[in-house]
């Protein structure tokens, strides 16, 4: 198994956000997690990311124990984490965002080919190299971010809430991006998700939360859109 996360708590000074959750990620898999507003999906893949350290619980990625590495040092284990919204340096141009995502590695070489790399898994990417970042299009800034994070060749990409703020139309787009970058490099991807009727047909599984607790999870194949709507409705009604 390539993260293991073990009875995880989590939280914020003295509120917790997540009670008792585990889950796991396989090589090459996509793994989303969804839930209402508040479940406490982006504090756990911050916790799996590192940007919060968990009060207990194990979490381990390739064998490591993760709550013994520093939150800087987490690129270089191989995770890689695509924040919510474009998070992007909209002044510089596009090749320059790239390498600031490939900053760990010195030698020139490896930089070039990692470019080289995204560049044949994006090639508008490469048409817009010396554009300013700012002047993409709403997808073409998702796709840029994704590409960023793929800079180091991540076992593991944790991808937070990727179609928020965009228009339906570009959607499916963002998704085609994930699936460009798993089947081109075979990185497992965990996708934290709102939008429950396009994450679905992508998931190999699924954990839903609700208050910060695993309410449900399987195999995706065991969940369609009936289903899961059911299962948001028991969480908004209590």
């Amino acid at each position: 198994m390539l993260l293991e996360a073990r009875n995880l708590h989590v939280g914020y000074g003295d509120a917790s956000a997540v009670w008792d959750v585990s889950l796991d990620v396989d090589a090459g898999e996509i793994v989303s997690v969804i839930g209402p507003n508040g479940a406490g999906k982006t504090t756990l893949i911050n916790a799996i990311a590192g940007l919060l350290r968990c009060r207990s619980g194990e979490l381990r990625f390739d064998g490591c124990d993760m709550n013994c590495v520093k939150a800087h040092d987490y690129c270089g284990h191989g995770i890689a984490l695509v924040p919510e919204g474009r998070r992007l340096f909209v002044t510089m141009s596009v090749e320059e965002n790239l390498e600031l995502g490939c900053y760990l590695r010195a030698a020139r070489a490896a930089r070039t080919q990692s470019l080289e790399r995204v560049y044949s898994l994006f090639p508008i990417l490469r048409d817009k190299r010396r554009q300013p970042t700012g002047e993409l299009s709403g997808g073409q800034g998702r796709m840029l971010s994704v590409a960023r994070e793929m800079m180091t060749e991540p076992q593991l990409l944790l991808v937070d809430e990727p179609t928020a703020g965009l228009a339906p139309n570009l959607v499916e787009q963002v998704y085609e991006i994930l699936l460009t970058a798993k089947q081109a490099s075979g990185v497992a991807i965990l996708l934290v998700e709102q939008n429950v009727e396009q994450a679905l047909p992508l998931a190999d599984h699924l954990y839903l939360l609700n208050l910060g607790r695993v309410k449900a999870e399987g195999p995706g194949r065991e969940f369609d859109n009936t289903r899961v709507r059911a299962l948001i409705q028991e969480c908004l009604l209590g």
